[in-house]
């Protein structure tokens, strides 16, 4: 099989069958994907590093904590990874539900090259994403409180003057906070920036 994986995110697999690790990994191996296995899933919630962005292939039937407690433990923590489910042939209702908690796809046993590529893709989109949003978040965490409100403001489309009416400022006071906000947030101009605060209304 020749496949270009190169914007294909890091691979943990998680899976007490020591036969299915073999299979995923020879399949990931072809496309020189590299892949971190993990036997137990208490080791990797202890080990692993949840917040690199990456992707995690997550069997739902293992000793516990199971599949589903670990997405939820995953959910908890905010981990920046891109979920794919993986199920045996009678899991397909629980392998839903997990989609509908956040997981991006899932794969049913035994695991075909096309199915597994087009997860990863769609894994490690999420998974940027979720890292993305991460760092805005800490990102808006340093505005102070009247940098909010102006950004807010900025967001609805108001100009500068408009803005230091409705919260009885100069508008030069308004022009501070302004390039603040734009440089704290790590946005170009106004319009990126609105775009950004908007991610973090409705993330």
């Amino acid at each position: 099989m020749t496949q270009s994986v190169s914007d294909f995110l890091p691979v943990h697999l998680v899976d007490d069958d020591a036969g299915v690790a073999r299979a995923f990994q020879f399949l990931l191996a072809e496309m020189d994907q590299p892949v971190h296995y993990w036997p137990e899933s208490s080791s990797f919630l202890a080990e692993a590093d949840l917040h690199e962005p990456a992707v995690v292939i997550l069997d739902m039937r293992m000793p516990a904590p199971d599949g589903a407690q670990v997405h939820a433990e995953l959910r908890r923590r905010e981990a920046c990874l891109g979920v794919i489910i993986l199920t045996g042939h009678g899991d397909v209702d629980m392998a839903v539900e997990q989609m509908k908690q956040g997981a991006v796809d899932f794969l049913q046993k035994p695991v075909g090259a096309e199915a597994l590529t087009t997860a990863l893709e769609r894994a490690s989109q999420r998974a940027r994403a979720q890292a993305a949003g991460r760092a805005l978040a800490r990102r808006a965490a340093r505005l102070s409180p009247r940098e909010r409100e102006i950004a807010e403001l900025i967001c609805q489309g108001l100009p500068n003057r408009e803005i230091a009416s409705a919260l009885n400022v100069a508008v030069r006071t308004v022009e501070v906070h302004r390039s603040r906000v734009v440089e704290k947030l790590g946005a170009a101009n106004s319009a990126e920036l609105a775009a950004l605060w908007q991610r973090l209304r409705h993330p």
